[in-house]
């Protein structure tokens, strides 16, 4: 029998925002509300987070992790947002054991919680917080190639009814979020999202040629200005990583005024 998994990049948002009623959040929340409304129930989810970086790929384990509110200066209730899922320890083996013999090692930890790359999404998707979830940090390097060959080593997960999310922002200058907006500016966003857009899902570009690109992204235009630290884009490679197939849906959204996208594989194994 075939497994199928399906593999989701999401742009999540400025912190706790989206659950905040933040009017710049408004078609994102209807984005991710619509994406989780055409999706299959998945019975595990698997979530990179560009919130957490180690120094080896590393895994929650706990059977009930806790939430970790990793965001600073927003209003008291942001830190009283609940999404009690529980955790899925067997899940977080498998992970664990795809990428040792990938050759990538890899470390368990049954005490972190759950970031806000995790929580904030999910609250909006699944609401009920009654799916087992798993987090996998990146690799502190940053290092494209590496978050390429850890979504790789997870082709040979054979979870049933798996949903991957990379949990990012394909557009994160803090800056530009908050500065006003100029013709500059918004051309230099479009720019890289069209490259992107083209990069993930133009069926006219070779598997080799796709990893190619995304190795090198910061040949992109305007790559730096979009990404002046990479770590939003990464969830990204490790979701493309495991595909290795071209994008089937780009969905894009205006986030803080600015456009944002995500992505969205079928893969079948």
């Amino acid at each position: 029998m075939s497994t199928t998994t399906e593999v989701l990049f999401i742009s999540h948002g400025g912190g706790p925002m989206p659950l905040l009623g933040d009017p710049g959040h408004r078609e994102l929340v209807e984005k991710l509300t619509e994406i989780a409304g055409q999706l299959r129930r998945p019975s595990a989810i698997l979530v990179i987070s560009a919130h957490w970086e180690a120094a080896a790929p590393t895994i929650t384990s706990g059977a009930n992790p806790a939430l970790i509110y990793d965001y600073y200066g927003f209003p008291p209730e942001s830190y009283e947002i609940e999404y009690p899922c529980p955790g899925e320890p067997a899940l977080a083996r498998r992970v664990h054991q795809a990428l040792e013999q990938a050759g990538i090692p890899a470390r368990l930890d049954d005490r972190r919680g759950f970031d806000h790359g995790l929580f904030v999404p999910l609250k909006l998707m699944y609401p009920e917080a009654d799916i087992p979830c798993v987090q996998l940090s990146l690799v502190d390097s940053l290092d494209a190639a590496t978050h390429l060959a850890i979504g790789k080593a997870l082709r040979a997960l054979d979870t049933a009814n798996l949903l991957v999310i990379g949990s990012g922002f394909s557009f994160h200058n803090m800056q530009a979020f908050f500065a006003p907006s100029t013709p500059e500016i918004e051309a230099r966003n479009e720019a890289f999202e069209a490259w992107l857009e083209e990069t993930c899902a133009d069926t006219g570009i070779t598997e080799a040629q796709r990893a190619e690109r995304l190795v090198h992204w910061e040949r992109a235009p305007h790559a730096r200005f979009c990404h002046p630290r990479e770590e939003h884009l990464l969830p990204l490679h490790v979701c493309y990583g495991l595909a290795g197939q071209p994008s089937e849906t780009h969905v894009s959204a205006t986030v803080l005024g600015k456009r944002s996208g995500m992505f969205y594989w079928r893969v079948s194994r």
